[in-house]
């Protein structure tokens, strides 16, 4: 169990003006911080707290080819094996038909976003962060994915978090497992003919794709810390795990 005053914490590293996008949740599930940060600003926040829980939305260690060596005992006479780049989790969401990008085998080959994760789960260490699940340890990381999360919640692929519909979507899935945020169904009555006629709709109230992501993250952290059997985790030893803030998988969504 966590330390009374521990915070849920989500980060993001695909913001679009700082490096990091990152939220952060008390025990009773209401927002503390929804924010943007760089390195430097995410670690000194989470070190300065009694205890933190830490759900970051990108891949913790590179592919270690395990999935190449699955496929090549499985075609040993093939001389490509596409789509084999990836770590043992990602092939796994995959195959029930979660859409997650892979993660290369060498760390020059990821994306810069990819690589600010690598920089963050290196901060995160130095600063006296353990790997999920670690016992009594009041600074605690994960890695999880926010599609991911969000399509095992609802049971299906959610619409696209580029549009006003999936963001919508995406934050009454939070609000019904008790993220204290806005109600996104009092979009709807706040739209009025005048408005839509003048193209002024309440999106404010509506967060960003980024945002959604990170509490996305923060609630899997949460989930993690006060609810570890209602957990799923994928992957391996040498590749880290991504964690899902659900009891089972189905086979196919």
């Amino acid at each position: 169990m966590p330390l009374a005053g521990s915070i849920f914490v989500g980060v993001d590293p695909t913001g679009t003006r700082k490096a990091f996008t990152y939220a952060a949740l008390r025990q009773d599930l209401s927002v503390l911080i929804v924010t943007e940060g760089e390195l430097e600003e995410v670690v000194g926040f989470l070190a300065s707290q009694d205890g933190a829980f830490v759900a970051v939305s990108s891949a913790s260690h590179p592919n270690a080819g395990l999935v190449r060596q699955r496929m090549a005992a499985v075609a040993p006479a093939s001389r490509q094996l596409r789509g084999a780049d990836l770590r043992i989790a990602e092939h796994e969401l995959r195959t029930r038909g979660i859409a997650v990008a892979g993660t290369p085998a060498r760390v020059t080959a990821c994306s810069p976003w990819v690589q600010a994760g690598f920089a963050l789960f290196r901060a995160l260490g130095e600063h006296g962060f353990e790997a999920h699940p670690a016992g009594d340890c009041p600074y605690q990381w994960l890695e999880t994915h926010p599609h991911a999360v969000f399509t095992t919640l609802l049971g299906r692929a959610p619409l696209s978090r580029a549009t006003i519909e999936g963001r919508l979507q995406r934050q009454l899935i939070l609000h019904e497992r008790g993220v204290r945020l806005h109600d996104p169904m009092l979009y709807f009555e706040e739209i009025t003919r005048h408005r839509l006629l003048n193209g002024v709709l309440p999106t404010a109230q509506v967060l960003l794709p980024e945002q959604l992501d990170a509490l996305a993250a923060a609630f899997t952290a949460w989930v993690a810390a006060e609810k570890s059997a209602e957990l799923t985790r994928l992957g391996h030893d040498s590749e880290g795990y991504i964690t899902l803030p659900v009891h089972s998988l189905k086979e196919e969504y």
